[in-house]
């Protein structure tokens, strides 16, 4: 009898073996691709319960045999890839249970009051989204996949995106969750209080176990273990036992641990997630800047005034933009005279001051549109006398053909350039901002070391950028250049204290980079950590722990 055979004895839900299936499930939005033997879509949580409970078993007669979580697949660093069972919970676990008002607090604005919300982690985020502007609410942490992302991949991740500069990452939105551990019991994590935390450590279960050996390591490595947390504002790497343990709070919560962690301890089956009133009325603030050595100052000076998102885009992003411009207009959906015309102070401030290094957009919001405004021309008036291009948006349709231009370069590029592909590998380094003009010349002193076409593009508040070659994976130099840059690349990042990711996580891509950021003792406490939750290394291995750059580069997508 074979996996699938037994594993369809206990379960409710779907069981697939089929070629087709397989194939589909063998890719995410990385550049590898691993096909796995069986895929499974859990009917409920008992179906998920019994099929850790089986592999467990199966683990005990020494089979090599895992699970992988997957929401919507739309990781970039190869996360929810396996050889072994991959377990989707976009078919079944997606409803959305509850939504509602966190209780008002005393002094705080009505515009300031939040909300939350109670998921399954296989509901899509645009669907979730839909409901809790229903209510008046968002999760801000959403990223630029959110039309195809899932919220549980949102947890898994830690991601993040344009309002992370405001509102952070994934980490901070999650109030608690739910998972189940390698004993196939499904157990809630959230902040406990010193006192409650020594009742959960008695016992004999495993999450006793749990509880009473992660206090223990982070009793004992409380100093390395805080400061081990990456000096940037966003980070995806690693297993954050930074954020559990507050001794001046007396507080306890692993599941600010859980966040990130890829489906590497357990799977997760309920999300509780904090919302936010989104603001609705915004300006944007665009700045051509030519000289990189000003960036720290025009950073520090736009950020005193809170803007929700600061982005930019680079000269190579530009310059794509304006080649095929036709077709920017042509998604824009608008009438093609009529639009190009918006676009002529922007042709024009690149005449009079030639294309800029970088393109700043700077977006305020507020409850009015006088709010968004005053943020925005304060912003505006303290960059006057740095000798620099710049424009204060009218419009929404304004603030929209930025985003447009930002978000729409690259993908016209990859359309446009036959017998490539997107080769996300380098694409979400963060460093801190005033670091920027050192790091960033040296940075593409080592991109143009090979014959690449790039684009490089990011969240410029936080110092993250994202970058995305074109590249043909078939070619046999292709897996050359992957290492050596990678290697490359990420060691330049450690040097300069950021994070080889800020909100893609680690997956096949960056996990055998992990130790080289955080050391071999911060790293032994990731190890043991794991060892922790997932004695028999049932969950999501050769991710986080356990990975080399030889296992990677074997899975490299060559076929596409």
């Amino acid at each position: 009898m074979n996996i699938t055979e037994k594993i369809r004895q206990f379960f409710k839900g779907d069981v697939v073996d089929d070629e087709p299936s397989l194939n589909e499930y063998s890719r995410d939005a990385s550049i590898f691709t691993i096909k796995p033997r069986v895929v499974a879509f859990p009917k409920d949580v008992n179906d998920i319960k019994n099929l850790v409970k089986f592999v467990s078993r199966e683990k005990l007669e020494k089979l090599e045999i895992s699970l992988t979580p997957r929401a919507a697949g739309t990781d970039m660093s190869g996360g929810p890839l396996t050889d072994s069972i991959v377990v989707s919970t976009t078919k079944y676990l997606n409803h959305v249970k509850e939504v509602g008002d966190l209780p008002a607090q005393a002094g705080l604005p009505a515009s300031e009051e939040g909300g939350y919300a109670i998921t399954e982690p296989g509901v899509f985020y645009r669907d979730f989204d839909k409901l809790t502007r229903e209510k008046g609410y968002i999760l801000p942490s959403y990223p630029a996949s959110r039309e195809l992302c899932a919220v549980g991949g949102m947890v898994g991740n830690n991601s993040g995106g344009e309002k992370n500069l405001a509102y952070g990452e994934t980490e901070k939105w999650v109030e608690s969750l739910k998972m189940v551990l390698a004993d196939g019991n499904e157990v809630e994590f959230g902040e406990l209080s010193f006192e409650q935390l020594e009742k959960k450590k008695k016992g004999a279960s495993l999450e006793a176990e749990i509880y009473q050996k992660m206090s223990k390591l982070l009793t004992d490595n409380y100093d390395e273990v805080k400061a081990a947390r990456p000096q940037v504002s966003k980070n995806s790497s690693g297993y954050f036992l930074w954020n559990v343990m507050d001794r001046e709070a007396r507080t306890f919560d692993l599941s600010r641990m859980i966040v990130g962690s890829q489906g590497t301890l357990g799977i997760i089956t309920e999300i509780k997630f904090r919302l936010v009133k989104p603001k609705n009325h915004a300006r944007m603030l665009i700045i051509l800047l030519k000289d990189l050595n000003l960036l720290p100052e025009v950073v520090n000076k736009v950020m005193a005034y809170k803007p929700e998102s600061f982005e930019s885009y680079d000269d190579n992003t530009m310059k794509i933009g304006l080649k095929f411009f036709p077709d920017i207009l042509k998604i824009m959906k608008g009438n093609l005279f009529t639009m190009a015309f918006q676009f002529l102070p922007e042709f024009w401030m690149v005449l009079t001051g030639g294309i800029p290094k970088l393109i700043l957009m700077a977006e305020f919001t507020g409850d009015s549109d006088e709010e968004a405004y005053q943020k925005t021309a304060k912003a505006h008036e303290s960059l006057l006398g740095m000798r620099l291009k710049t424009k204060i948006t009218k419009t929404e349709k304004e603030i929209k053909k930025y985003w447009t231009f930002r978000r729409e370069s690259f993908n016209l590029l990859r359309h446009h350039m036959k017998g490539t592909r997107t080769a996300p590998f380098i694409d979400d380094v963060i460093v801190r901002p005033e670091k920027l003009p050192e790091f960033l010349p040296k940075l593409n002193a080592l991109l143009k070391q090979y014959d690449l076409t790039y684009t490089i593009a990011g969240h410029i508040g936080d110092g993250n950028f994202h970058i995305i070659p074109l590249m043909k994976l078939s070619d046999p130099k292709a897996k050359e250049v992957i290492e050596n840059l990678s290697k490359q690349v990420y060691k330049l990042v450690v040097e300069y204290g950021g994070s080889i990711t800020a909100e893609h996580n680690d997956g096949l891509v960056r996990s055998p980079f992990v130790r080289a950021m955080f050391g071999p003792k911060v790293f032994s406490l990731f190890e043991q950590t794991e060892k922790i939750f997932d004695p028999q290394n049932i969950f999501n291995p050769v991710k986080k722990i356990n990975a080399t750059l030889e296992y990677s580069m074997e899975h490299l997508d060559t076929k596409i």
